[in-house]
């Protein structure tokens, strides 16, 4: 049991213990990210799953110190970057966000891919300009060798005619061009870590399985950890190898996606898989919603926050919260159902 326990920590390249991100607001205290402990280990994809208002993007903006204060903290719990080629491990939740450190750290050894890339580039800057700037910035080369890697990581994200993109705006591109110039982008320096916040929403079925396909050849290339932050969950049993089920700021479920997807032990876990579709099954599948609303995060919660919408509540969900405790080997949920 050590032996597996000094393995998992030796692969292990991003790890938070306990963090909490809250936002002080006039009408409450929003605790976006309530308690998460989360391991991501190196050259794997770990899928982030679960409702909008969950705080999946919050705890990805965390690790990248990108939460905007006032009026949003890290109030407590530590996010532990170990890096590759025994260059140690920093905590970038003691970091300044806005110093040096965590300058060299965003971008250079963790990427971001943003949910809507017209929103996340600069209109007044050509793609290849942005791309050259990053790679400027963190790899100390002049503009004219980050200008040709600009251009081969446009060739790698397979755009159509990359010299001509080069030179185009952001608005002279389709939805899926500026996403795979945002993947270009994120992957110009060659991070450690690649966060990816619904990084297909925007885009047809096809663009959007032609993404997928990109992201995990760039991944083997490139030996980048994944984090793949969706409420879709076909996405994630396509390219996750662990699944992280957030409800209201805290992970309620931790396993490989095999377990997860075929032996949820979460009545949340559960009521999501139940209410999505399954094509090319026999017969035909009822879908069963999720009774209610996740509750606003304001809110003084006592027990289970899933217990008023939980087919399975029993009274102790209702007085006392459970924490997120090893059920089976390598199978995590926080639910009074398998103390």
């Amino acid at each position: 049991m050590m032996e597996e326990a000094t393995r998992s920590d030796r692969d292990t390249i991003l790890e938070m213990k306990n963090l909490r991100t809250y936002f002080f607001l006039d009408n409450g205290t929003v605790r976006a990210v309530d308690g998460v402990d989360l391991k991501l280990d190196r050259n794997t994809t770990l899928g982030l799953v679960g409702e909008s208002g969950c705080g999946k993007s919050v705890t990805a903006r965390s690790a990248m110190r990108l939460i905007q204060s006032p009026p949003g903290k890290i109030v407590n719990g530590e996010i532990w970057l170990h890096r590759n080629g025994g260059g140690g491990a920093v905590d970038i939740a003691g970091l300044d966000p806005r110093g040096r450190a965590m300058r060299d750290i965003r971008g250079d050894e963790i990427s971001m891919i943003f949910q809507e890339p017209m929103t996340s580039l600069n209109p007044l800057y050509t793609v290849g300009g942005q791309i050259a700037e990053a790679v400027e910035l963190h790899q100390k080369v002049d503009h004219r060798e980050a200008m040709d890697r600009a251009l081969e990581m446009l060739i790698r994200v397979q755009m159509s005619e990359p010299k001509q993109r080069l030179h185009e705006y952001p608005h002279q591109l389709s939805g899926g061009m500026r996403q795979r110039v945002m993947i270009a982008l994120a992957l110009s320096c060659n991070p450690s870590i690649l966060i990816a916040d619904e990084p297909t929403t925007a885009l047809d079925v096809t663009v959007q399985a032609q993404i997928l396909d990109l992201m995990r050849e760039l991944q083997e290339d490139f030996g980048s950890a994944i984090i793949m932050i969706t409420h879709n969950l076909g996405v994630i049993s396509q390219t996750a190898d662990y699944v992280a089920v957030m409800y209201l700021g805290k992970i309620v479920e931790y396993a490989n996606v095999h377990s997860v997807f075929h032996d949820p032990l979460h009545p949340y876990t559960v009521g999501l898989l139940d209410s999505i579709p399954v094509f090319g099954q026999k017969g035909e599948k009822v879908l069963v919603p999720i009774k209610g609303m996740v509750p606003t995060p304001t809110e003084e919660i006592r027990g289970c926050a899933f217990a008023p919408r939980c087919p399975r509540v029993r009274q102790q969900c209702t007085e006392e919260t459970p924490d997120l405790q090893e059920a089976q080997p390598g199978h995590q949920v926080a639910c009074w159902l398998h103390e």
